[in-house]
């Protein structure tokens, strides 16, 4: 098992960093860890339960985790409960440890053995890049439904020079203009980047080890995920996943139409937190 993390002093300080966000978050919450087979899991519910109305399960995606992720969280629980999961593995205040491979089957048993600690009844799994190849890879009773952003895990993700430019300095060198530099990239054209997530991606680039991209999941996996209602959404000015080859590959994989989001980049819970709970809500309300 390989660990996240460059060093301890580097798991102090992004466990302190998301600990600091949690604790100064407006919004009433409540955080506790489960055991897995994976190591304890973070856990963090907001918005109030209703019932006949399915519980909100976010998956976040690279490098990122609950405390990154509050303000679409505050949006997502408006129309009910929803629990973000930090992924261990991940920067967070999950386990820091993830496996050297077959990382998609042990992640999609992860978060079916999270659910049966979180969910008390049916969920649907929010996952956005890496998150969404995991509840693509979780087979649960308990998922009744999947809201996918800009998926991974269904076709492969494009990198272009760009992001490799971006990327390179960042990792040998981090520093906030690089952090910004590379959040630019996966952002939409003159959207502004948070200065807190400039500020953890510096941190995440110091303090960690980060992952490539999710490979496609074998066929076997999206046919057994297919049956379950799912919606798809992508930024229109995703850099990784252009819409088009997307919305070939959900429709002709999954059955699904891919919802372009006009405006959002590949970080569509930062560019567009909104439109996903009115996509989240849609899917509630049919489940």
């Amino acid at each position: 098992m390989a660990s996240v993390y460059r060093s301890v002093a580097g798991r102090e300080q992004v466990r302190a960093w998301c600990a600091a966000r949690l604790d100064a978050w407006g919004v009433p919450h409540r955080r506790w860890e489960v055991p897995t087979d994976a190591g304890p899991t973070h856990v963090v519910m907001a918005g109030q339960a209703r019932e006949g109305v399915p519980l909100l399960v976010l998956v976040p995606g690279t490098n990122m985790n609950a405390a990154v992720s509050l303000e679409a969280v505050a949006v997502l629980a408006t129309t009910g409960a929803v629990a973000v999961l930090d992924i261990p593995g991940q920067p967070g205040l999950s386990a820091g440890h993830r496996p050297h491979r077959a990382r998609l089957p042990w992640y999609g048993h992860w978060l079916s053995q999270a659910l049966e600690q979180v969910a008390t009844g049916p969920a649907i799994a929010v996952g956005h890049s890496l998150g969404a190849a995991i509840a693509l890879a979780a087979h649960s009773p308990h998922i009744t439904g999947r809201l996918l952003l800009s998926p991974g895990g269904v076709t492969r993700l494009a990198v272009p020079a760009s992001v490799l430019r971006a990327t390179l300095p960042w990792v040998l060198r981090p520093a906030e203009h690089r952090s910004r530099r590379l959040l630019r990239e996966m952002s939409a054209p003159g959207h502004a980047v948070p200065e807190q997530l400039v500020e953890w991606m510096t941190l995440v680039g110091r303090s960690c080890r980060s992952t490539l991209a999710p490979s496609p999941l074998p066929s076997h996996v999206l046919r057994r995920a297919r049956p379950v209602p799912c919606v798809v959404a992508v930024g229109s000015h995703d850099v990784f996943l252009p819409s088009a080859p997307l919305g070939r590959a959900t429709r002709r994989l999954l059955g699904a139409e891919a919802h372009v989001l006009d405006g959002a980049g590949h970080l569509v819970l930062d560019d567009a937190p909104h439109r996903v709970g009115a996509l989240a809500a849609r899917l509630r309300t049919k489940d």
